[in-house]
C-alpha cells in the first residue's frame, strides 16, 4: 500500500512517528494509501529547514521571486490533468471540478507574481526640514498554512502563493484526508526553482496543529476549516503572539425575489447546492423564496431539475457530482437528514440510501431537498456540508433579509432579482462578508479578497489579494534626516518632535 510521509527540505521523507491515517478512494470505499501523522520533533525539523531557507529568500529581490512563481505556474498548468486525477481520486469531486480547484488556486499565484508592484512601499519627501519618511513591507519569517480537505489545491495556493511572494517560508499542514496534491505542489515548486525548505508539507492531525501553534519560530497562522476549530486556532495563536486569520464554516443563503429570472435561479442553485456533493464553504444550501407564489414556482422547476441530476464516479465525464469524502462524513450528513425530519421539515427528495451500481461501497449520496425549514431548527443553524438543500420561506423582503443577518455564520449570500434598487439595498444591509447579485457562489477574483463575517472568520485580514499581502508582511517605517556637514540641528530630544 502507498505510504505518504512529508515533504521537508526539498525532498519526500518517511514519517517517523509511527502514527498513520487511512486515505480512502471515495468511489469504492477502499483504503488506497496511508499518510504519516507528524510528531512534534518532525514539525521542529521542518521549521528549522524553513528558518534557514527564509533567511536567504528574504534577501532575494522581488522580480526574482516573481520569476520562480511564474515558472511554478507554468509547471502546474503542464501537470493539470495529473493533479486533477489525483485530487479526484482522494476527494471524490468530478474531474472538471478538480481542474477548477487547481485553476482558482493558480489565479492567486498569478496575482502573487505581481509582487514587485504590489510590495512597493510609500515615500514622502520633505516631511520636515531635511527629513524624508518612507515605509516598506517586510516578511514575517516562517508562517503556517492549515488547509481543509475540500479544496486541496486551491486553498494551499491561496496561502503559500502570497506568503512566498512576499519573502516568507511556509509550513503547510494539509488535511490528512487528501494530502497527495499538496505534496505534489511542493515538489513542483522546487522543480520550478524554489529554494529547498521554503515550502515544507507536514502531514498530521491535532498534534501537528498544536505543534504549529506552540512553535516560537512560526510567526503567523492561516487556517480554513470548521468554525469551532478556527476559533480554537485563533485563540491559541493569539495567546502565543502569532498573527492569525482563521476562516470557519458557513450557511449561505440564496434569496429569490418574485421578479427573479426563475430558470436562471434554479440552474444556479442546483449547481451551487449539489456541486462537489455540497462540500464547499461557499455552497448554497439554503434557498429563501419571497412570497408563496415564488416558492411554488421555484419548486415547480427545482424538483424536475433535481430528478435530472446524475451522480457518478469522479472520472465519469457525464456526472454532475461524485461521492463525499469519507464514510464518516456520509454518516454525518445522513444524521442531519434524520434530524431535520424529527424537527418537522418536509422531506421532498431523500438522498439517503443511494448506491451507485458497480460502486456499492463508495461514499455516494443522492440529492436531498427539504421544504418548510424554519430558523429555529438545528439543521438550519448548523453547517451540513453535503448534498442537502433547505427551503426557508419568507413572506417579505424584510423577513428574507433577517435570516442571513441573524445567522451565526456570515460567509456568503446571494440574491436573485431584476430590481437594481432592491439588490443595492440588500447588498448594503446584509451582514455577510461576500455578496452575490444574481451570482450563486460569490468567491472574489484573486485581486480582491476572500473573507466572511461573524463565526465564518476570526481575524481582521482576509485571504489573498492585497489583504493577503498585508497579512504576510509587517510595516517598517523609516525617518531619515540629512543635514549639511556643518549644520547643527536646533531640535531637542527632550520634547516630542514636531515639523
Amino acid at each position: 500500500m502507498k505510504q505518504i510521509g512529508h515533504f521537508i527540505d526539498g525532498v519526500n521523507v518517511t514519517g517517523t512517528s509511527g502514527r498513520t491515517a487511512d486515505i480512502f478512494n471515495p468511489n469504492t470505499g477502499e483504503v488506497q494509501a496511508q499518510v504519516s501523522l507528524a510528531s512534534v520533533s518532525e514539525m521542529d525539523g521542518a521549521v528549522a529547514s524553513a528558518v534557514k531557507a527564509q533567511a536567504e529568500w528574504a534577501r532575494v529581490n522581488p522580480q526574482k521571486r516573481s520569476r520562480v512563481l511564474f515558472a511554478f505556474k507554468a509547471l502546474v498548468e503542464k501537470h493539470m490533468d495529473e493533479l486533477a486525477q489525483v485530487l479526484s481520486s482522494e476527494h471524490g469531486k468530478i474531474l472538471a471540478d478538480s481542474r477548477g480547484d487547481v485553476i482558482r488556486g493558480l489565479d492567486v499565484i498569478e496575482f502573487a507574481c505581481g509582487v514587485p508592484q504590489n510590495q512597493k512601499g510609500d515615500f514622502t519627501m520633505g516631511a520636515g526640514p531635511g527629513i524624508d519618511v518612507y515605509s516598506i513591507r517586510k516578511p514575517l519569517g516562517v508562517v503556517a498554512a492549515i488547509t481543509p480537505f475540500n479544496f486541496p489545491a486551491m486553498i494551499p495556493m491561496w496561502m503559500f502563493g502570497m506568503a512566498i511572494s512576499t519573502g516568507n517560508a511556509v509550513i503547510l499542514k494539509p488535511s490528512e484526508k487528501d494530502p497527495s496534491v499538496p505534496m505534489r505542489l511542493a515538489e513542483l515548486f522546487v522543480i520550478a526553482g524554489g529554494p529547498k525548505g521554503l515550502l515544507n508539507v507536514v502531514n498530521g492531525d491535532k498534534e501537528a496543529v498544536d505543534a504549529i501553534l506552540a512553535h516560537d519560530d512560526i510567526k503567523a497562522v492561516s487556517f480554513v476549516g470548521s468554525s469551532d476549530i478556527a476559533h480554537y486556532v485563533y485563540i491559541e495563536a493569539a495567546k502565543a503572539g502569532k498573527r492569525a486569520q482563521c476562516m470557519g464554516g458557513a450557511k449561505n443563503h440564496g434569496i429569490i425575489l418574485p421578479d427573479a429570472n426563475m430558470d436562471q435561479a434554479v440552474q444556479d442553485v442546483l449547481g451551487a447546492a449539489f456541486g462537489s456533493a455540497g462540500e464547499r464553504c461557499m455552497a448554497l444550501p439554503v434557498v429563501v423564496p419571497v412570497g408563496e407564489g415564488t416558492a411554488e414556482r421555484f419548486l415547480e422547476k427545482m424538483l424536475p431539475a433535481i430528478d435530472s441530476l446524475r451522480i457518478g464516479t469522479s472520472t465519469d465525464p457525464d456526472a454532475d457530482y461524485g461521492p463525499v469524502v469519507t464514510a464518516a462524513h456520509k454518516a454525518r450528513v445522513e444524521g442531519y437528514i434524520d434530524l431535520a425530519l424529527k424537527e418537522g421539515a418536509d422531506l421532498l427528495v431523500d438522498g439517503r440510501g443511494f448506491e451507485l451500481q458497480g460502486h456499492e461501497g463508495g461514499f455516494f449520496m443522492g440529492p436531498t431537498l427539504f421544504d418548510n425549514v424554519t430558523a429555529d431548527m438545528t439543521t438550519y443553524k448548523e453547517e451540513i456540508f453535503g448534498p442537502v438543500l433547505q427551503i426557508v420561506r419568507a413572506a417579505t423582503f424584510e423577513q428574507a433579509l433577517k435570516l442571513p443577518n441573524e445567522h451565526q455564520y456570515g460567509n456568503g449570500v446571494a440574491i436573485y432579482t431584476a430590481n437594481g434598487r432592491a439588490a443595492r439595498e440588500f447588498a448594503d444591509r446584509v451582514e455577510v462578508g461576500m455578496v452575490g447579485i444574481n451570482v450563486p457562489i460569490p468567491v472574489p477574483v484573486s485581486y480582491h479578497s476572500f473573507g466572511g463575517w461573524k463565526r465564518s472568520a476570526f481575524g481582521d485580514i482576509n485571504q489573498y489579494g492585497m489583504e493577503g499581502l498585508r497579512f504576510y508582511t509587517k510595516t517598517n517605517t523609516v525617518t531619515p534626516r540629512w543635514l549639511e556637514s556643518d549644520e547643527l540641528s536646533e531640535d531637542s530630544a527632550f520634547v516630542i518632535p514636531t515639523f
